[in-house]
């Protein structure tokens, strides 16, 4: 092939090319197979927020850290999630947060999962940008939470020795319960003699220390 046909055949090139572009010199991305204008692909645009925590308010009861992050896994991948809790009973306070490997995943949740209808509750989700994020957000996160043994604790601090002057506290709080609830029975007009309570006067000491 000599350079004269060489020519040729760029100029048909170019003339094929500006059919399908519709005779404008800008450059399609590709060209339709069936003929027809050159398409241009749209610029991606950079995210303005690299913002990849959520937080998620108004949580139905049942839906709690397993429940969500099966729910949350079909977005991408979530990296970290916790549910508010009360310290006493463990129970959920319905807010928590979430936090996604991507801000672009971060950013579809929150505009496809705000005001979600779900088990009769419209969650709330909103991002929270890093500046924003409590440092002390995730610690502990990865323990499962093991409300206290109040029974225990009760009992240990019942059975706990007392000194004199506890003691004395002790039986002057259940005097004064007592000296309230016989006054409730006489108010009531019952005809009924309460029993003394065995203790509420110390024993004197045996021995006398003098000076």
């Amino acid at each position: 092939m000599g350079i004269k046909e060489k020519k040729r055949m760029q100029k048909s090139l170019k003339k094929a090319s500006s059919k399908f572009s519709g005779g404008k010199d800008e450059t399609a991305d590709f060209l339709p197979i069936e003929g027809g204008p050159g398409v241009k692909l749209a610029k991606s645009v950079p995210l303005s927020s690299k913002a990849t925590v959520l937080y998620i308010g108004h949580i139905p009861h049942g839906f709690y850290e397993n429940e969500m992050e099966g729910f949350f896994k079909q977005f991408g991948t979530v990296k970290k999630l916790r549910i508010a809790r009360n310290k006493k009973t463990g129970k959920s306070k319905h807010f928590g947060f979430i936090q996604f490997e991507s801000p672009e995943v971060a950013k579809i949740v929150a505009e496809c999962m705000h005001n979600y209808l779900m088990c009769e509750h419209m969650l709330k989700v909103h991002l929270i940008e890093p500046e924003n994020v409590h440092p002390k957000l995730w610690s502990g996160v990865n323990r499962f939470y093991k409300p206290p043994d109040w029974v225990k604790i009760e009992r240990k601090r019942h059975d706990k020795e007392r000194t004199l002057e506890g003691h004395k506290k002790l039986v002057e709080g259940i005097m004064k319960r007592d000296k309230k609830r016989r006054k409730k029975i006489e108010a009531a007009g019952m005809d009924y003699e309460c029993p003394e309570i065995v203790g509420s006067n110390p024993p004197a000491p045996k021995k006398i220390r003098f000076d």
